[in-house]
């Protein structure tokens, strides 16, 4: 795991370096998982119909996969990839077309065929699985099943994937660019005493040979990290918000004995929710419902299926994240993990070197829901208080095409970045404006983070190319050194990329522009000038 100095882990959707670092020679292995490769580029997910039936005394799983997908171009002969991790095993491959040979290689199967595919045909390949996955030694923060016990001595099992992906467990496409356009049916099998949660919403619940069977069924896309199962003790209550789309069912499912603490706790999802569409636009799967799941980890943004497990308390297990005390004034995982409903679920990353579109603008949401929720000087504290956590140890973005992540400053730095954005932008309408085009333009999509920097520096109209290089993709903090003498400043630029384009308010009136060469204004008086504290940026007063 990676080392921090932080006093707080996050898990996450929440956490700071959370999975294994990848070592700098990656290896054939790591380009099969995070490339589009050619096993993967000719045929494009469409469904998955899946089961799975977890077995708590020998800590086993079962079931099975069926894929549809759609040819996409013009092959002969082509190799399919499906990915299942050791030590996972497929017992049964089979396609609606022939099938010449399959195999299982380390964490994948390939399945070979002899035979011409053309561009829009459709087919689907089921895979019948079962084994002893991967058990996650410290969820959500590495991967793998979840197999304990509840207060009471019930089982309660679950899944964090995340970083390791969902091929722990699930015979998958796994690879986040690409999500079933047409969503995903699950049937999750459980002894007849427990019950099994899903994501979207329970189409039906029946019992045959004294198991129970609970198929839940998503109609948006969904990214396969996002597919868990729940098994436990659960009880359900239900709520309703009235949103920009209409009404929004809210769908709660806890442990028994928590449900008071639920009921009560849980209150702050609707404050959550209107803040949340104020500022990103309309909550992206009213189709499938909200839903909090008690899990038996912290938290992750399962998509419309959020797990929680911040145990009933506010601020982040009864701290503040922040420093500030303004965190204690909600609960985190509600929070965040929601937030992520819009950046992750519906705007995801295609690739993980990318999961700062994922964190930073989640990160920022906690900002901004204290603004909505509190008020504004709350918020730019809280803002603040993030910056505590900033290592700037490596760059942001990771290595692309080889599943691998950045820094876990993708959450603090890069809420600090979009923060200092937003003052550049100096119109927090016309910011509001670009967080909901954000998210009705890539709707439903999966994106690159070069994208994401287009689209804000197209709709701001300014140029943050070298901003988002200098917090991206160095670990260097812009320092502006300076030089007082009465209303005379002098000021400069150090520690920054060639040519950064960052220009900062001072003495809440003036605009100044600084590069690294030597630049003087007038002020209006000779008080000490003042800085703004929201620009994350250093200041540095020389002789």
């Amino acid at each position: 795991m990676k080392k921090f100095t932080y006093t707080i882990l996050l898990a996450s959707g929440l956490a700071f370096g959370q999975f294994f670092e990848k070592p700098e020679n990656f290896t054939r292995q790591d380009t099969l998982k995070g490339s589009n490769t050619e096993f993967r580029d000719f045929w494009d997910v469409k469904k998955y119909e899946l089961s799975v039936e977890p077995n708590f005394e020998q800590k086993s799983i079962t079931g099975n996969n069926k894929i549809s997908f759609e040819i996409i171009k013009d092959v002969v002969n082509p190799v399919f990839q499906i990915d299942l991790q050791q030590p996972m095993k497929a017992d049964k491959v089979d396609a609606n077309f022939p099938i010449a040979e399959y195999k299982q290689d380390g964490d994948f199967i390939f399945i070979h065929t002899k035979r011409k595919f053309k561009k829009g045909e459709k087919f689907s390949i089921n895979v019948t699985y079962s084994g002893n996955p991967v058990i996650a030694q410290r969820p959500p923060w590495d991967g793998g099943w979840v197999f304990t016990t509840d207060e009471k001595g019930n089982p309660w099992m679950s899944v964090a994937d995340e970083g390791i992906g969902a091929s722990v467990w699930l015979p998958t496409k796994d690879i986040w660019s690409d999500e079933p356009d047409n969503g995903m049916v699950m049937k999750i099998i459980t002894p007849k005493d427990l019950v099994g949660v899903g994501n979207g919403r329970l189409i039906n619940k029946k019992t045959e040979n004294n198991k129970n069977i609970f198929t839940w069924e998503v109609k948006s896309p969904i990214n396969a990290y996002s597919i868990i199962p729940n098994v436990g003790k659960y009880v359900n209550f239900k709520d309703t918000f009235h949103g920009e789309n209409g009404k929004l069912d809210l769908d709660y499912w806890v442990i028994e004995y928590n449900l008071d603490k639920a009921k009560k706790q849980f209150q702050q999802v609707k404050p959550m929710l209107s803040a949340f569409e104020y500022w990103f636009g309309p909550y992206p799967f009213y189709q499938d419902s909200y839903k909090l799941v008690e899990s038996p980890y912290l938290g992750m943004e399962h998509q419309s299926s959020v797990a929680y497990g911040n145990d009933y308390m506010n601020g982040y297990k009864g701290t503040d994240f922040s420093g500030t005390g303004v965190g204690l004034n909600w609960d985190y995982i509600i929070v965040h993990e929601s937030g992520h409903e819009w950046f992750a679920n519906n705007i995801t990353a295609k690739d993980q070197a990318d999961m700062w579109v994922h964190e930073a603008f989640t990160m920022y949401s906690e900002v901004l829901f204290t603004e909505k929720y509190m008020d504004k000087a709350s918020a730019d504290k809280y803002a603040w208080g993030l910056r505590q956590k900033i290592q700037n140890d490596v760059p942001i973005i990771g290595k692309y095409g080889v599943r691998n992540e950045g820094s876990g400053d993708m959450y603090p730095k890069g809420a600090s970045m979009l923060h200092t954005i937003r003052q550049v932008i100096n119109d927090d309408e016309k910011f509001r404006q670009i967080l909901r085009g954000l998210n009705k333009d890539f709707y439903h999509q999966t994106v690159t983070g070069e994208q994401v920097e287009k689209y804000i520096i197209s709709k701001s109209g300014i140029d943050f190319s070298t901003v988002f290089d200098q917090y991206l993709r160095t670990t260097k903090v812009p320092t502006l050194e300076y030089i007082q003498n009465g209303q005379e400043l002098k000021f400069r630029y150090t520690n920054v990329v060639p040519n950064l384009k960052l220009p900062i308010i001072i003495n809440e009136e003036q605009t100044i522009s600084p590069t690294e060469k030597w630049q003087t204004v007038k002020m209006k008086n000779s008080n000490p000038v003042q800085f703004n504290k929201n620009y994350y940026i250093e200041y540095k007063e020389v002789q």
